[in-house]
Parts: C-alpha cells; structure tokens; sequence
C-alpha cells in the first residue's frame, strides 16, 4: 500500500508518515521499483499502535522505546504522564476561571481587560501590600472581578487587608451575595466567619435576608456575627442571639450595645428586658447574671426599670449595687 493511501485510511498525513520515517520510528516494508514507500499490513498496525500511545500523551521518543524496548516498563512512565496531566489541568482551569472573570466584569475594551488581569495577579500575590492595594484599588479603573474579590476575601488571613476586601465588596452591592451565601456553608469554620463578616458590611435588604437566615446557622460564629450586624440594622429578631452572647460572655459588651440599639424602638425595649429578666432568673452563674444586669442599663421602659429595681435587692451584693447605680443614673436622666 503506498503512502498516500495509507494516509487515507489511517488518518495520518503522509507529512507525518514521512517524519516518522525519517526518525526511524515507522520504516515501510518495501519499496516500489520507482522508489515509492510501500506498506505492509503489519506497518499499518504499527501506525495505529504509534497514535493509540501518542493519544496517552507520550512523546515520538517514548512511543518509540515502548513499541522496540523489550525491557521498558510502563508504569513509572505512566505515573509521569498522570503527573503531568494533573499540571496542565490545573493549569488550564486556573486559566478558564480567569477567563470567566474577566467576561463577568464585561470590560468594555482591551484597556479595561489589562486592567483587570493586573488587579487579579495582585490579588493572588504573596505580598500583603500588594493585595491590599488591589483591594482598596478595585473598581476605579476597570469594571469590578465581584467573584475574585469573595474568593479573596474568603481565604485572607491578613487581618488588614480582609478589611480592605470587605469594603471592596460592599462597594459592589448585591453583585457577590450568592457568593459569600455559599461560603456561609463552607466545610473551614474560618470561611464561613469571613463570609458572614464580609455579608455583614454589604447594606440593603439583601444582606439583611441572608444575615436572618444566618441566625440559625449551625455555626455559632456565624449565628453570633450575624446577631451583632442586624442588631446595628435594627432587626429585632437578633435579640435572643444577643441575649445568649451577654450571658456566654462572647462579644458581650458589643452584644450588649446592639440590644440598647433595638431597643430604641419602643415595641422592641420591652421585649428585649423581658429576654433579659428571663435569663436573670434562670442564670445562677454570678458573673452572667452580672453582665445581664449591666446591659440593662441601656434599655429603655418601665419593665427594664421595675427589673432593675427588683435586682437592687438581689443577694449577689455586685448585681444589687449594679442595680441601684443604672436606677441612680436613670433617676438623673
């Protein structure tokens, strides 16, 4: 069978039947009396095992010795070829994801996509400056990476320079709310505090919805984060949260500020003492019953100061002076 027909059939140019030759791996059989190469059937299945190992991702070199080496073993070269595929996957993802931010931020020109890909180099740098400085920089010259941005701000360590990514994000509004929603659930407690801290600083009523929902997280970290940034919204349904964070002792002064917050509606000052008293008398450990004490200072209304009044008598002599130095102050109001 001469060259071209064989390139025919086996889908190999005879450019490459030609180059196979001249490196010794695929000599035909025989030759015509005109000097044309001619193929025998056992050239042709040699062709076919050449492409199956080249389909494998092994060099003309390779081929070569595993199709005339007796002795070459494949394994350590197969292990090499898994090696290297995992490389260029991983390479080529890294690549499609840029790719894919780039297109989310719809760059209007060259110009915004350079710009762009310079933020995302110094987004990923090793230097905390650096990323910092992306950060604090995004969306002035070129549109917005909003996915970027959340990856950064999930995995940043640096305390500076998460605050700088923070407020990158709550400059682009609701853009990476879906995102930083999935890292409430991540399986590192770390992320999931960073997204739900991250969701804490972006306003509006998206934010809000998933900070409620947030609330019965099955982290606490993130119930507590959440509780503090819809205290300072308002949302009263965040005052049992705050509640268990005075008598836990965790973030309660901060707690304690964001109960005084809500309380300032009137509606909410009752409940919110009520909650208070609640625990007062279900609470025997003496500093919790302290702290619980303390944050009703803040809180507004006849039921907070009958409370009060009751506590000035309460046999823990701290909690019974607490008491009657918030009663003292309010009486000066």
């Amino acid at each position: 069978m001469l060259i071209g027909e064989v390139a025919r059939r086996s889908g190999v140019s005879a450019r490459m039947l030609r180059h196979y030759d001249s490196l010794g791996l695929l000599r035909p059989t025989d030759r015509t009396g005109a000097g044309y190469r001619e193929y025998s059937g056992e050239d042709i299945r040699r062709i076919f095992h050449i492409e199956s190992l080249r389909s494998l991702g092994l060099s003309l070199r390779e081929v070569g010795r595993a199709l005339d080496d007796p002795g070459f073993a494949p394994a350590a070269l197969v292990d090499d070829l898994i090696r290297q595929t995992r490389q260029r996957i991983a390479a080529e993802t890294d690549l499609l994801t840029r790719l894919r931010r780039i297109g989310a931020a719809e760059p209007a020109d060259w110009a915004d996509v350079l710009q762009i890909v310079a933020l995302l180099q110094a987004l990923g740098s090793e230097n905390a400056g650096k990323r910092q400085r992306a950060a604090l920089s995004s969306g002035r010259e070129a549109p917005l990476p909003v996915e970027a941005l959340v990856e950064a701000a999930l995995n940043e360590s640096d305390p500076n320079v998460a605050g700088a990514l923070r407020w990158a994000l709550a400059q682009s509004g609701d853009a990476g709310l879906a995102l930083l929603a999935e890292g409430l659930d991540a399986p590192e407690v770390e992320v999931r505090k960073r997204a739900v801290e991250s969701i804490a600083e972006i306003p509006g009523g998206g934010a809000t919805a998933l900070l409620r929902n947030a609330l019965v997280n099955t982290d606490i970290v993130v119930r507590r984060y959440a509780a503090l940034a819809l205290g300072a919204r308002g949302v009263a349904e965040a005052a049992p949260t705050l509640i268990d964070m005075v008598v836990a002792e965790a973030n309660d002064v901060d707690a304690a500020d964001a109960l005084a917050a809500l309380a300032g509606d009137p509606a909410s000052a009752d409940h919110i003492a009520a909650g208070l008293v609640d625990r007062l008398d279900h609470t025997g450990e003496p500093s919790a019953r302290r702290r619980l004490t303390e944050a009703l200072a803040d809180i507004p209304g006849t039921r907070a100061s009958r409370a009060l009044a009751a506590l000035a008598q309460d046999a823990d002599p701290v909690v019974a002076h607490t008491a009657r130095y918030i009663l003292d102050v309010r009486t000066a109001r």
